[in-house]
């Protein structure tokens, strides 16, 4: 299912108070008296959609001019999954998009009921709506859009060497990118690994083992306290055990003294077990005592200060310390970082053998490349020359029989995502002019006829499903204007198409008639806005052409319009 616009509400914008327009899927036409708003509907139109907000716009008395638009959408489709991933709500297919202009200027959009930046309307209306006014900034002159447009009209034979192109241009960019990064880091990158090579011959040289600070910080307490431990030893071993060279201090030793307490409790253990437990246990002391005071005394003849031994160890925890400074927090994270630094010295020191591998591959690439660009051009440029024909041909019968329009490929300077042209429209509007760039080539009236025939030979490859054409018809008439209203009704086959006219001849092709009349006080209201029966097309056709509703004579023109219309459609 395509998107299209199921119905417009427009308050507060030029002469338009009030109105509710519903859109048919097909040809919608609007027609009515001048400066009756037939202009302000697509006005509107170019609101809602992103368009330039004009504060003179909003209707006096006014605080604001208000567009909401209802769209019917695909609820699995692009569009809804669009909506969804900007925060907005599409419900039961059905798209709300509004707009508001205040008098002072400032302008609002919501999206699916959220509010949105105005931009974001502009995004999403590239894939909805193509509004060709005379002040309107036409989505084909965009030189990207052209070329896209060329590209569909060429349909499959372009498919096939495309795709072949994108995937060789993807890869060939990727390493183009790399090259560039690696010869013009490379001062950066011979830098990095002269100072990672630095760091690995200081951690090299000091040889740092897991652990080893720890062990240093011991030893060099042990060492730099050497006389306080030893004395300390001696004082303790001495309280355990006594002097043996003194006789008179013997007794008061901690042998000497649990020895006599356990004598004289084992002199009674007999006759209490609970105190023979206890003499059992001065036992376990007296055996513990005695082997702590050896400890003491091999510990104390081990300590001896080494001021040699003190200066070597502290040189040590100074070299340590360089390096975990620098390094890492301790000789783990100065080891681990050695590691890491061997690899990327290692992958640095590789990069000349992977430019001269990755510089082979992007010439291969390129020659690739050059090859699959000039098929794309081959391609692309048959099909410009159908597209020139076709459209020249179209202007002819919308009353441009001079004008000629031809598709321009220029090559650019470098590979681009799509190849190598340069699309751009052009047109000589007499066969003495050289062609011109559309907005140059044409005039405003011109431009808009030119945008139907393109549109009109674009239609089955142009994906846009609204189109909304105002004053399509400036300055033609007679049969000119039969086979513009013939054209939008070839277009409407595939798309829906919104077309204010003052041409009977045009409006006798729509599927859908609108009016738009005046109230008595100059403004157009809610019920301004008429859907027209075949009596009322009829009438309003003769209106049209005779200036006279009830004429005769009109009335049997405009039923002859009709019926040749719906012969042709038919």
């Amino acid at each position: 299912m395509r998107p299209r616009v199921e119905e417009v509400r427009i308050q507060g914008l030029g002469v338009i108070d009030e109105a509710v327009l519903a859109l048919s899927p097909g040809f919608t036409v609007l027609t009515g008296e001048t400066g009756a708003g037939k202009t302000m509907v697509v006005t509107g139109l170019g609101l809602l959609f992103g368009g330039r907000a004009d504060p003179a716009r909003v209707r006096p008395g006014s605080d604001r001019a208000t567009v909401e638009g209802t769209l019917v959408v695909d609820p699995e489709g692009r569009v809804a999954q669009q909506v969804q991933d900007l925060g907005g709500e599409v419900e039961d297919g059905a798209l709300i998009i509004a707009r508001t202009v205040s008098a002072e200027g400032r302008s609002r959009a919501w999206l699916g009921g959220r509010t949105v930046p105005v931009g974001t309307l502009t995004y999403l209306a590239e894939d909805l709506v193509a509004v060709h006014g005379q002040m309107d900034q036409q989505r084909l002159l965009q030189p990207g859009r052209q070329r896209a447009a060329l590209d569909r009209y060429a349909g499959e034979d372009l498919v096939k060497p495309l795709r072949a192109y994108g995937q060789a241009y993807k890869r060939h960019k990727q390493i183009a990118d790399q090259l560039a990064e690696l010869t013009t880091r490379a001062r950066e990158r011979a830098q990095e690994a002269d100072l990672l090579r630095f760091g690995l011959e200081e951690v090299e040289r000091a040889e740092p083992k897991l652990g080893e600070e720890a062990e240093l910080r011991e030893e060099e307490e042990r060492l730099a306290h050497a006389d306080s431990l030893r004395s300390a030893a001696e004082t303790a071993h001495q309280a355990l055990l006594g002097d043996p060279m003194s006789g008179e201090q013997a007794m008061q030793d901690a042998i000497a003294l649990v020895g006599r307490a356990r004598a004289a409790v084992e002199a009674v253990r007999d006759f209490d077990p609970a105190l023979a437990g206890i003499a059992d246990r001065l036992a376990e002391a007296g055996y513990l005592i005695s082997d702590v005071a050896t400890e003491l005394a091999a510990y104390a003849e081990s300590i001896e200060a080494d001021p040699v031994r003190l200066g070597a160890v502290q040189e040590r925890q100074a070299v340590l310390t360089h390096l975990i400074r620098k390094y890492g927090e301790d000789t783990g994270a100065v080891l681990a970082w050695a590691e890491q630094a061997a690899r990327r010295v290692a992958e640095l020191e590789g990069d000349d053998e992977r430019i001269a591998d990755l510089t082979r591959e992007h010439e291969e690439l390129t020659g690739r490349l050059t090859e699959l660009a000039a098929e794309l051009t081959r391609v692309r440029a048959a099909a410009a020359e159908r597209f020139g024909r076709a459209v020249t041909e179209e202007l002819t019968a919308l009353a441009m029989p001079h004008a000629r329009v031809v598709v321009a490929l220029t090559a650019a300077d470098d590979f681009g995502p799509h190849g190598v042209d340069e699309v751009e429209l052009r047109m000589s509007p007499h066969p003495a002019s050289p062609p011109l760039p559309l907005n140059k080539g044409a005039s405003g009236g011109e431009l808009s006829r030119v945008m139907l025939a393109i549109e009109v030979v674009f239609a089955g490859a142009d994906p846009v499903p609204t189109f909304v054409f105002d004053e399509v018809d400036a300055g033609v008439g007679g049969k000119a204007a039969v086979e513009i209203g013939r054209r939008l009704a070839r277009l409407a086959r595939t798309a829906q198409v919104i077309v204010v006219t003052h041409l009977p001849q045009v409006a006798a092709f729509a599927d859908q008639h609108l009016v738009v009349e005046k109230a008595g006080d100059g403004s157009v209201v809610r019920s301004g806005v008429v859907a027209l029966d075949k009596t009322g097309r009829a009438r309003e056709l003769s209106r049209m052409l005779a200036g006279l509703e009830d004429s005769e004579l009109g009335r049997a023109h405009a039923e002859e319009l009709l019926a040749i219309a719906a012969a042709d459609k038919a």
